[in-house]
């Protein structure tokens, strides 16, 4: 890596003699690394997820003007706003600062739209001039392959393909490596004392804001270790076992998701967006419409170890009109929200089991402004797992996908120079210029978001 010539200024020590400092260095930056602004996008059934990674080591490297006009203008434009458009929303509150990626360090937006508004989003993006600041933007989800001819045509952006489950655990285990505090698990879910309790990912330490730290009361966790399962819930469900950094594979899935939860809202309550459907569901009493089995048989069935409060039939006590009449919007929405996170939990117990499994890992839109699903979950994990299974969550729910696509442009820079340098050099040349190209670069970019070997306590295969 290159660097500039320092620049020099006079100081004088405690006798007042006059003595030469010189500043630090200024780097410039690898040729492996792609020239700013630096972006990844989730385009999903229902929500976009858009990441943006804003450098903020700007005084230790030496960057041209260009880049230097992108990074101004996209800046300004992203933190003088939390609102873009009609539908677009920079959460604010879930920004990671003091990032390091690739050898740079700076802070990493997390923004949101609905995909039905995409090209609503196109139309800002033309508007605004960003098109002409990055012609390549790596990209994952289903929509990446949908509006990719819309991105080319409109904005002359090329959308580069990163593979969804391998986007989702690149982006989870790199949020958790950088973000201490990311995952947490229930503490009585469904009592009205619940506590929301710190799971370190790679340390046993145990803390959280709502829980005071007591070693007798919370004994410090083992931390988050291969495997586990993650449990991705968007408009479907998408269920990934990882048995280490490099071996993860989709074992289950399911229709019945987010998706799912909305459309009914839709047209069971009138609700229009996810956040009116969560609200509602809130306020009304799923028991309303939920055959029990205390229902059937009066109390608990001992025989078969269920408990009377436990849901026999989804939406079984409404036959007729009759039954009807007394049910709200509200019942209705939280149903529907019970009868989903139960389908959920169902899958993601049964793999659990089949693998032999103890941590399940729930991420996903569907979790957002959503605890009550959250506290389901966790509930039903460790009520019919007998306490075997551990129900963790994660704050930065759904953008996992879009920050693991950030990870995915450092291998298309790198391949594209390399085919670049390849039709340019001799074989010799090629050869020899590789051997240099690998001190300082990123091979699969592996480093950016796997945690060394000591913190995850795992070998590496």
């Amino acid at each position: 890596m290159s660097t500039s010539k320092g620049d020099v200024e006079m100081t004088s020590d405690s006798s007042g003699i006059a003595q030469k400092r010189h500043r630090p260095l200024k780097r410039t930056p690898s040729t492996s690394v792609p020239p700013m602004p630096w972006f990844g996008i989730d385009i999903g059934g229902t929500l976009t997820k858009l990441v943006y990674f804003e450098p903020t080591d700007l005084d230790e490297y030496v960057e041209s003007p260009d880049e230097q006009i992108r990074e101004k203008t996209i800046h300004r434009y992203l933190t003088t706003n939390k609102a873009y458009g009609e539908t677009g929303v920079r959460d604010v509150n879930l920004e990671l600062s003091g990032v390091r990626i690739n050898d740079r360090k700076g802070i990493i937006h997390f923004i949101r739209f609905p995909t039905d508004r995409m090209l609503n989003f196109v139309r800002l993006v033309k508007e605004k001039g960003f098109a002409q600041m990055s012609s390549t933007v790596c990209a994952t989800g289903g929509g990446a392959e949908k509006y990719a001819k819309v991105a080319e045509e409109e904005l002359g952006m090329y959308f580069h393909k990163s593979e969804e489950m391998r986007s989702l655990i690149k982006g989870i285990e790199f949020v958790a490596q950088n973000n201490l505090d990311e995952c947490y698990y229930y503490d009585n879910p469904l009592s009205k004392d619940y506590k929301k309790v710190i799971w370190r990912w790679t340390s046993a330490r145990c803390s959280t804001t709502d829980h005071i730290h007591d070693d007798k009361k919370c004994p410090p966790p083992e931390g988050l270790q291969y495997p586990y399962i993650v449990c991705n819930i968007g408009s479907g469900v998408s269920v990934v076992l990882v048995r280490s950094h490099n071996d993860f594979k989709r074992v289950s899935g399911s229709s019945i998701g987010g998706g799912f939860f909305q459309g009914l809202c839709f047209w069971l309550c009138g609700c229009e967006t996810f956040e009116e459907a969560i609200e509602l569901a809130t306020k009304g009493d799923n028991k309303k419409l939920d055959k029990l089995v205390g229902d059937i048989y009066g109390t608990d069935y001992d025989a078969a170890g269920l408990p009377s409060d436990v849901i026999a039939a989804s939406f079984g006590k409404v036959f007729n009109k009759e039954d009807a009449k007394n049910i709200k919007k509200e019942d209705l929405a939280s149903a529907a929200l019970v009868t989903t996170a139960n389908n959920i939990g169902s899958i993601a117990l049964n793999i659990a089991n089949h693998h032999g499994i103890e941590r399940i890992v729930f991420a996903g839109n569907f979790l957002r402004v959503n605890p009550i699903a959250a506290r389901l979950l966790a509930h039903a994990m460790n009520f019919w797992s007998k306490g075997t299974k551990k129900a963790l969550f994660l704050i930065h729910e759904g953008y996992f996908g879009a920050v693991g696509c950030l990870d995915k442009l450092v291998d298309v820079t790198n391949t594209r120079r390399m085919e670049k340098n390849s039709k340019s050099t001799t074989p010799s040349q090629a050869s020899s210029s590789a051997g240099e190209d690998k001190e300082g670069s990123i091979e699969g970019g592996e480093n950016v978001v796997i945690k060394d070997d000591e913190e995850m306590k795992t070998p590496r295969d």
